[in-house]
């Protein structure tokens, strides 16, 4: 795939994106009578607008964000501002974006399940991928493409069950029942306790079972929830991994989330629809943050004034603030965005399978 796909496809989902996150500012602000003077699509300079209403709808030139900018965000004296309301009121307007983002999956997911695609059959085997020279499941008569279904009479629902058996059982002969062709065929072999570098005791290359398969909508929403909710458990699990500094954090930028997105089209539809549902999630876990110039720093300021007992920070000093949260945030997606660039020349990829 050329790299001007591969770059209109990063951009079609940052867009998604963010026009989800911007209208969940915009929606809010409008139901609670704030007045909302832009809604812009990227970072100026400013290609084109036009007005409706109050509301200025611009499209702008560097395409990494998006803006919904409120009367008076910092200041409570501007005519239908947004410092003007209520905290509870402002908790929601300025929640709402990241609320929207971890919304967006909810949709995305089930209607993955629904549009007939490839995609992963799970809990129904471990598909033979591949099958090394001279191993033990060449002479057992293993195929790509085969099913392993179960071992020793253990029915295999997925790699870590499979895993497991086989390397409790090096050195001993064990029985594979395989589906191939819609056919049940049983061969035996003995796993390697010391297998070739690379080639593994039994010697496959295993992947996911796939069949191109949509569901009704009954089932669909089940499923794309369930795989919602695995999602955020892994991420949790990762989260928790590299507080406890079981495993490093990894940070790219704008330039090598459309390297990896490139990687996932090749894939398929339903892995680039499951990439973009990911990335609105970390994204959104990105903009809580307590950072200034981000919806969490600004939040952090509403829990200061609560702390305060009402007692605002000053608007000029908020914005300040503000405004050098987001000097140093671009600061540091140019740092990151030249590590991406050089990983690029590199040749480097992020591996996956």
């Amino acid at each position: 795939m050329s790299v001007f796909i591969t770059i209109l496809i990063f951009l079609a989902i940052l867009v998604v994106i963010i026009l989800v996150h911007e209208l969940g500012h915009f929606v809010t602000a409008k139901l609670t009578k704030i007045k909302v003077e832009e809604l812009g699509l990227g970072f100026p300079p400013r290609l084109l607008s036009f007005k409706r209403g109050e509301t200025i709808y611009s499209l702008n030139l560097i395409p990494l964000g998006g803006f919904c900018r409120m009367a008076g965000e910092e200041d409570p004296s501007v005519p239908g501002s947004l410092a003007g309301k209520s905290v509870k009121t402002r908790l929601l307007v300025l929640s709402a974006g990241c609320i929207m983002m971890l919304l967006l999956p909810l949709f995305l997911l089930p209607t993955a399940y629904m549009i007939p695609m490839e995609r992963y059959v799970e809990g129904e085997g471990v598909q033979v991928v591949n099958v090394a020279r001279d191993s033990p499941a060449e002479e057992a008569g293993i195929l790509p493409g085969d099913v392993i279904k179960g071992v020793d009479g253990q029915a295999i629902h997925n790699f870590d069950e499979l895993k497991d058996i086989i390397d409790s059982n090096l050195g001993s002969e064990i029985g594979m029942l395989l589906l191939r062709d819609s056919t049940e065929v049983e061969v035996t072999l003995v796993p390697r306790p010391n297998p070739p570098e690379g080639e593994g005791p039994v010697g496959v290359e295993l992947g996911p079972i796939t069949e191109t398969r949509a569901y009704p909508p009954w089932k669909a929403i089940p499923l794309g929830l369930g795989q919602y909710g695995q999602m955020l458990v892994a991420m949790k699990n990762a989260i928790a991994s590299t507080v406890q500094g079981e495993e490093e954090l990894a940070v790219i930028g704008p330039v090598g989330i459309a390297q990896l997105t490139g990687e996932v089209v090749k894939r398929g539809v339903y892995d680039l629809i499951r990439f973009t549902a990911l990335l609105s999630v970390m994204l959104a876990i990105v903009n809580i943050l307590p950072i200034p110039a981000l919806d969490g720093g600004r939040i952090a300021f509403l829990f200061l004034e609560m702390a305060r007992r009402g007692k605002r920070i000053s608007p000029k000093r908020e914005s300040l603030i503000n405004m050098i949260g987001f000097a140093l945030l671009m600061l540091l997606v140019v740092v990151i965005s030249y590590y991406d660039i050089l990983r690029l020349i590199r040749g480097e990829g992020f591996g996956l399978p």
